[in-house]
């Protein structure tokens, strides 16, 4: 009589938490959440496209810091293009990763808050190196190719010796942020489990300035696209196209965008 009753209220638990899991995930669906389908659903397909754009572009020359810059100087508009992709990509790339920490959270909130915010911290840190990046090739057209191969060997030894910079303490989450992502991920139902696995595929892409293509790099940027990409084709067609006037803004802010960058103030 006591075994039975015991696995009756067990029994009505597990459904309880169910019905709360299911009625979490319908709430979410319905709800205007930030950042919104479209921006989410774009966020998701423009994102790891740009990031394997710039994987290909740069992907015929040596990963290692000098050859980077000897690419730069042989190729400047490729490489640039190349370093421009990625580092837009990893930008663009923020609200795909709202989105889906949002669908986790319905369902397993601590996965979601912490694999969201690492990821997040992560994104942080390699938009820091892109800003190198574009200051040494820069560089590189007005000091010179050996003076900057000089001066990055320096950078690179200041940096080892660093006692405590926040930056270098963020490496960690820009690795390991992509595993408790994808493992929430399929914890939660959001992703299958060979597309969490594809996803938690990203902490083997290194970081660190002027770092070019290598082997591991389409192994991450491939499993990225294959999580986010058909994710963000169906957050798309999951609902009503954008209504007439959010088009009539959407030409609006960028036709002033494109008029502040050609007639804006430099600097």
């Amino acid at each position: 009589m006591n075994i039975d009753l015991h696995g009756r209220v067990t029994r009505w638990r597990q459904a309880g938490a169910e019905r709360r899991a299911a009625n979490a995930a319908a709430d979410l669906d319905r709800r205007p959440a930030f950042p919104g389908r479209w921006v989410g659903g774009v966020s998701l397909i423009a994102g790891p496209t740009l990031i394997m754009a710039g994987t290909l572009l740069r992907s015929p020359f040596h990963y290692f810091v000098p050859h980077q810059l000897v690419a730069y100087t042989e190729h400047p508009t490729l490489i640039t293009a190349a370093y421009v992709c990625f580092a837009l990509g990893f930008v663009l790339l923020l609200p795909g990763v709202v989105t889906l920490a949002q669908r986790i959270t319905a369902t397993s909130p601590l996965w979601g808050l912490w694999g969201g915010c690492l990821v997040i911290v992560g994104l942080f840190t390699r938009t820091f190196q892109f800003g190198t990046d574009h200051l040494a090739f820069h560089l590189t057209d007005t000091l010179g190719l050996q003076t900057m191969l000089t001066g990055i060997d320096g950078y690179y030894d200041a940096w080892r010796e660093t006692v405590w910079h926040p930056f270098r303490s963020m490496s960690g989450p820009a690795f390991f942020g992509w595993v408790v992502l994808a493992i929430g991920a399929y914890r939660s139902g959001a992703l299958g489990l060979g597309r969490s696995i594809a996803l938690g595929l990203m902490s083997v892409l290194a970081l660190g300035t002027l770092k070019g293509t290598e082997p591991q790099s389409f192994l991450a940027v491939g499993g990225l696209c294959l999580a986010f990409i058909p994710l963000g084709v169906s957050l798309l067609r999951s609902g009503p196209p954008p209504t007439r006037r959010a088009m009539i803004w959407i030409v609006v802010l960028i036709g002033v965008h494109v008029l502040m960058t050609g007639f804006g103030p430099r600097g």
